[in-house]
Protein backbone atom coordinates (compact mmCIF):
# COMPACT_ATOMS: atom_id res chain seq x y z
CA UNK A 1 0.00 0.00 0.00
CA UNK A 2 1.63 3.33 -0.89
CA UNK A 3 1.96 6.37 1.08
CA UNK A 4 -0.50 9.59 0.68
CA UNK A 5 1.01 12.84 -0.86
CA UNK A 6 0.93 14.56 2.44
CA UNK A 7 3.38 12.19 4.43
CA UNK A 8 6.48 11.67 1.14
CA UNK A 9 6.46 14.63 -0.82
CA UNK A 10 5.83 17.53 1.32
CA UNK A 11 8.32 16.23 3.40
CA UNK A 12 11.11 17.72 1.93
CA UNK A 13 9.12 21.02 1.02
CA UNK A 14 8.86 21.42 5.26
CA UNK A 15 12.65 21.21 5.35
CA UNK A 16 13.00 23.49 2.45
CA UNK A 17 11.02 26.21 4.49
CA UNK A 18 12.86 25.47 8.03
CA UNK A 19 16.36 26.03 6.69
CA UNK A 20 15.40 29.20 4.65
CA UNK A 21 13.50 30.57 8.27
CA UNK A 22 16.68 29.75 9.85
CA UNK A 23 19.08 31.50 7.52
CA UNK A 24 16.66 34.95 7.43
CA UNK A 25 17.09 34.93 11.03
CA UNK A 26 20.86 34.51 11.13
CA UNK A 27 21.43 37.41 8.21
CA UNK A 28 18.75 39.33 10.56
CA UNK A 29 20.70 38.95 13.68
CA UNK A 30 24.30 40.02 11.85
CA UNK A 31 22.62 42.96 10.78
CA UNK A 32 21.25 43.95 13.93
CA UNK A 33 24.36 43.38 15.78
CA UNK A 34 26.43 45.26 13.27
CA UNK A 35 24.39 48.17 13.24
CA UNK A 36 24.04 48.08 17.21
CA UNK A 37 28.34 48.25 17.15
CA UNK A 38 28.59 51.18 14.78
CA UNK A 39 25.92 53.11 17.21
CA UNK A 40 27.96 52.57 20.39
CA UNK A 41 31.55 52.46 18.77
CA UNK A 42 29.98 56.67 17.75
CA UNK A 43 28.12 57.65 21.29
CA UNK A 44 29.41 54.85 24.36
CA UNK A 45 32.64 53.91 23.50
CA UNK A 46 35.29 54.36 25.73
CA UNK A 47 39.07 53.26 24.54
CA UNK A 48 41.48 51.41 27.45
CA UNK A 49 44.02 53.73 26.47
CA UNK A 50 44.52 57.68 25.82
CA UNK A 51 43.70 56.77 21.43
CA UNK A 52 42.59 59.11 19.50
CA UNK A 53 38.67 59.06 18.50
CA UNK A 54 36.90 60.88 15.62
CA UNK A 55 33.34 62.10 15.95
CA UNK A 56 31.05 64.61 13.93
CA UNK A 57 29.27 65.44 16.69
CA UNK A 58 32.47 65.82 19.77
CA UNK A 59 29.73 67.41 22.15
CA UNK A 60 27.00 64.63 21.95
CA UNK A 61 29.49 62.43 22.51
CA UNK A 62 30.84 64.53 25.84
CA UNK A 63 27.60 64.03 27.07
CA UNK A 64 27.02 60.24 26.78
CA UNK A 65 30.05 59.02 27.13
CA UNK A 66 31.87 61.01 29.48
CA UNK A 67 32.18 59.47 32.66
CA UNK A 68 35.08 58.16 35.58
CA UNK A 69 38.54 60.17 35.51
CA UNK A 70 38.25 61.10 31.64
CA UNK A 71 37.38 64.42 29.91
CA UNK A 72 36.45 64.83 26.16
CA UNK A 73 38.56 67.67 24.67
CA UNK A 74 36.73 68.54 21.56
CA UNK A 75 38.20 70.39 18.47
CA UNK A 76 38.30 74.48 18.52
CA UNK A 77 36.57 76.53 16.09
CA UNK A 78 37.12 75.79 12.11
CA UNK A 79 39.08 78.74 11.20
CA UNK A 80 41.54 77.23 13.86
CA UNK A 81 41.61 73.73 13.52
CA UNK A 82 41.70 73.45 10.04
CA UNK A 83 41.30 69.71 8.15
CA UNK A 84 41.19 68.50 12.07
CA UNK A 85 37.54 70.12 12.87
CA UNK A 86 34.94 67.75 14.51
CA UNK A 87 37.72 65.75 16.41
CA UNK A 88 37.84 64.83 20.35
CA UNK A 89 39.93 63.33 21.87
CA UNK A 90 39.65 61.33 25.45
CA UNK A 91 42.05 62.20 28.04
CA UNK A 92 42.25 60.89 31.46
CA UNK A 93 42.41 62.89 34.63
CA UNK A 94 44.08 62.07 38.25
CA UNK A 95 40.86 64.33 39.11
CA UNK A 96 38.00 65.09 37.57
CA UNK A 97 37.42 68.17 40.02
CA UNK A 98 41.10 69.64 38.95
CA UNK A 99 41.35 68.57 35.30
CA UNK A 100 44.79 69.22 33.74
CA UNK A 101 44.40 72.54 32.41
CA UNK A 102 45.83 72.52 28.40
CA UNK A 103 47.77 75.78 27.21
CA UNK A 104 45.20 78.70 25.81
CA UNK A 105 45.58 80.53 23.42
CA UNK A 106 44.49 81.34 19.16
CA UNK A 107 47.63 78.72 17.90
CA UNK A 108 45.65 75.85 20.17
CA UNK A 109 43.29 73.97 18.32
CA UNK A 110 41.58 72.04 20.68
CA UNK A 111 39.94 72.91 23.76
CA UNK A 112 38.56 70.76 26.80
CA UNK A 113 35.06 70.12 28.36
CA UNK A 114 34.34 68.38 31.16
CA UNK A 115 31.16 66.59 32.76
CA UNK A 116 30.40 66.58 36.00
CA UNK A 117 28.73 63.23 37.24
CA UNK A 118 26.08 63.28 40.33
CA UNK A 119 28.19 63.73 43.66
CA UNK A 120 30.85 65.23 41.40
CA UNK A 121 31.49 69.32 41.00
CA UNK A 122 30.21 70.27 44.56
CA UNK A 123 32.66 72.67 46.48
CA UNK A 124 31.61 74.04 49.93
CA UNK A 125 31.88 77.49 51.32
CA UNK A 126 32.92 77.09 54.75
CA UNK A 127 31.49 79.44 57.48
CA UNK A 128 30.92 79.33 61.66
CA UNK A 129 27.83 78.23 60.63
CA UNK A 130 28.22 75.34 58.32
CA UNK A 131 29.55 74.55 54.64
CA UNK A 132 27.61 76.06 52.00
CA UNK A 133 28.04 73.41 49.42
CA UNK A 134 27.31 74.70 45.82
CA UNK A 135 26.55 72.49 42.55
CA UNK A 136 28.42 74.49 39.73
CA UNK A 137 27.30 74.64 36.69
CA UNK A 138 30.42 74.06 33.88
CA UNK A 139 28.05 73.93 31.21
CA UNK A 140 26.49 77.44 31.07
CA UNK A 141 29.09 79.21 33.12
CA UNK A 142 33.01 77.54 31.86
CA UNK A 143 34.67 80.82 32.57
CA UNK A 144 32.97 81.10 35.91
CA UNK A 145 33.83 77.68 37.07
CA UNK A 146 37.05 77.50 36.16
CA UNK A 147 38.12 80.64 38.82
CA UNK A 148 35.99 78.65 41.54
CA UNK A 149 38.81 76.11 40.62
CA UNK A 150 41.55 77.88 40.86
CA UNK A 151 40.37 79.59 43.89
CA UNK A 152 40.20 75.77 45.38
CA UNK A 153 43.99 75.13 44.32
CA UNK A 154 45.05 78.29 46.54
CA UNK A 155 43.75 76.12 49.53
CA UNK A 156 42.91 79.46 51.02
CA UNK A 157 40.96 81.62 50.09
CA UNK A 158 42.01 84.73 51.53
CA UNK A 159 40.32 87.82 52.01
CA UNK A 160 36.80 85.78 50.98
CA UNK A 161 33.96 86.80 52.72
CA UNK A 162 30.03 87.55 53.40
CA UNK A 163 29.12 90.74 54.10
CA UNK A 164 25.47 91.59 53.40
CA UNK A 165 23.17 89.87 54.60
CA UNK A 166 18.73 90.82 53.72
CA UNK A 167 15.89 88.31 54.44
CA UNK A 168 12.54 87.81 52.54
CA UNK A 169 10.72 90.12 54.38
CA UNK A 170 7.28 90.16 53.69
CA UNK A 171 7.72 90.37 49.85
CA UNK A 172 8.92 86.33 49.50
CA UNK A 173 7.26 83.12 50.98
CA UNK A 174 9.47 80.60 52.80
CA UNK A 175 9.97 78.83 48.83
CA UNK A 176 10.88 81.46 47.17
CA UNK A 177 7.87 82.70 45.56
CA UNK A 178 7.25 86.80 45.14
CA UNK A 179 3.88 87.23 46.72
CA UNK A 180 1.45 89.31 44.96
CA UNK A 181 1.38 92.16 45.15
CA UNK A 182 4.30 92.72 47.32
CA UNK A 183 7.04 94.87 46.83
CA UNK A 184 10.39 93.42 45.42
CA UNK A 185 13.00 95.35 48.50
CA UNK A 186 13.87 95.80 50.40
CA UNK A 187 15.31 93.76 52.10
CA UNK A 188 15.92 91.78 48.74
CA UNK A 189 16.49 88.00 50.21
CA UNK A 190 20.21 87.21 49.46
CA UNK A 191 23.76 86.99 51.01
CA UNK A 192 25.82 88.78 49.46
CA UNK A 193 29.59 88.72 49.69
CA UNK A 194 33.59 88.46 47.63
CA UNK A 195 35.55 85.37 46.44
CA UNK A 196 38.53 87.95 45.41
CA UNK A 197 40.92 85.86 47.22
CA UNK A 198 44.61 87.67 48.20
CA UNK A 199 46.96 84.81 46.52
CA UNK A 200 44.68 84.54 43.06
CA UNK A 201 44.92 87.22 40.77
CA UNK A 202 41.46 88.14 39.17
CA UNK A 203 40.48 88.97 35.72
CA UNK A 204 37.22 90.24 35.11
CA UNK A 205 34.68 87.24 34.40
CA UNK A 206 32.40 87.30 31.12
CA UNK A 207 28.93 87.57 31.01
CA UNK A 208 28.01 83.74 31.08
CA UNK A 209 24.26 82.69 29.55
CA UNK A 210 22.25 81.09 32.73
CA UNK A 211 18.90 80.44 34.02
CA UNK A 212 16.97 83.24 35.93
CA UNK A 213 17.83 83.96 39.37
CA UNK A 214 16.18 80.91 41.75
CA UNK A 215 15.68 80.26 45.67
CA UNK A 216 19.46 78.97 46.21
CA UNK A 217 21.33 80.13 43.00
CA UNK A 218 25.08 81.31 43.35
CA UNK A 219 25.75 84.52 41.03
CA UNK A 220 28.01 86.93 40.03
CA UNK A 221 27.18 91.27 40.78
CA UNK A 222 28.60 92.17 36.91
CA UNK A 223 31.84 90.33 36.41
CA UNK A 224 32.64 89.65 39.99
CA UNK A 225 34.38 88.79 42.02
CA UNK A 226 31.26 89.98 44.10
CA UNK A 227 29.04 87.24 44.49
CA UNK A 228 25.23 86.74 46.14
CA UNK A 229 23.01 83.63 47.26
CA UNK A 230 19.41 84.10 46.25
CA UNK A 231 16.79 83.61 49.28
CA UNK A 232 14.27 84.16 46.32
CA UNK A 233 13.29 83.38 42.90
CA UNK A 234 13.97 86.73 41.60
CA UNK A 235 12.36 86.71 38.08
CA UNK A 236 12.05 90.31 37.70
CA UNK A 237 15.89 90.01 37.33
CA UNK A 238 15.74 87.97 34.32
CA UNK A 239 19.00 87.26 33.23
CA UNK A 240 21.33 90.19 34.62
CA UNK A 241 23.05 87.94 36.27
CA UNK A 242 25.53 84.89 35.49
CA UNK A 243 24.35 82.39 37.71
CA UNK A 244 27.42 79.57 38.28
CA UNK A 245 26.53 77.31 41.05
CA UNK A 246 23.32 76.36 43.21
CA UNK A 247 23.33 75.72 47.37
CA UNK A 248 22.21 72.72 47.62
CA UNK A 249 18.53 72.56 49.25
CA UNK A 250 18.94 70.78 52.34
CA UNK A 251 21.86 73.41 53.34
CA UNK A 252 19.34 76.90 52.79
CA UNK A 253 18.90 76.38 56.65
CA UNK A 254 22.33 77.68 57.15
CA UNK A 255 21.30 80.87 54.33
CA UNK A 256 19.09 81.58 56.23
CA UNK A 257 20.38 81.30 59.34
CA UNK A 258 22.93 84.09 58.45
CA UNK A 259 20.39 86.73 57.37
CA UNK A 260 19.14 86.29 61.10
CA UNK A 261 22.22 87.85 61.92
CA UNK A 262 22.63 91.28 63.50
CA UNK A 263 22.75 93.88 60.70
CA UNK A 264 23.16 97.46 60.51
CA UNK A 265 21.32 99.83 57.71
CA UNK A 266 23.52 101.13 54.51
CA UNK A 267 23.04 103.08 51.47
CA UNK A 268 24.95 101.35 48.12
CA UNK A 269 23.95 103.86 45.00
CA UNK A 270 21.01 105.01 45.87
CA UNK A 271 19.79 101.34 47.22
CA UNK A 272 19.19 100.64 51.22
CA UNK A 273 20.82 97.77 51.79
CA UNK A 274 21.79 95.41 54.96
CA UNK A 275 25.39 95.37 56.40
CA UNK A 276 26.53 92.36 58.38
CA UNK A 277 27.42 93.69 61.54
CA UNK A 278 30.92 91.53 61.59
CA UNK A 279 31.55 90.23 58.19
CA UNK A 280 31.76 86.00 57.80
CA UNK A 281 35.13 84.46 56.75
CA UNK A 282 34.67 81.94 54.07
CA UNK A 283 37.11 79.09 53.33
CA UNK A 284 36.33 77.38 49.71
CA UNK A 285 37.48 73.71 50.04
CA UNK A 286 36.40 70.34 48.26
CA UNK A 287 33.24 68.67 48.84
CA UNK A 288 34.58 64.46 48.75
CA UNK A 289 30.89 63.27 50.02
CA UNK A 290 27.24 64.38 50.30
CA UNK A 291 26.92 63.43 53.43
CA UNK A 292 24.65 65.68 55.89
CA UNK A 293 26.46 68.64 55.58
CA UNK A 294 29.67 66.73 55.22
CA UNK A 295 33.08 67.15 53.33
Amino acid sequence: MGRRPSETGGLPLFWILVAAVLISCALAYLGLSTALRRQESRFLGLPNDDSELEGEEPAEVTRIAAGGRSIWSSGGPPERCGERFGECWLKKQEDVLLPALHDLGEKVIWTSGLIYGKGEGIVGLETDYGTLRIKLFPDCAPHSVTYILELLRSRRCAGCQIYRAESRGPSWDPKGDHISYASFGPPYALVQGTLEAEEVLFKELPVEACSTVRRGSVAWIDSGPEFFISLANHDEWRRAYTVFGAILPEDMEIAEKIVGLQTRSDVWNNIDVLVLEKPIYLKLKRIKNLGANGS
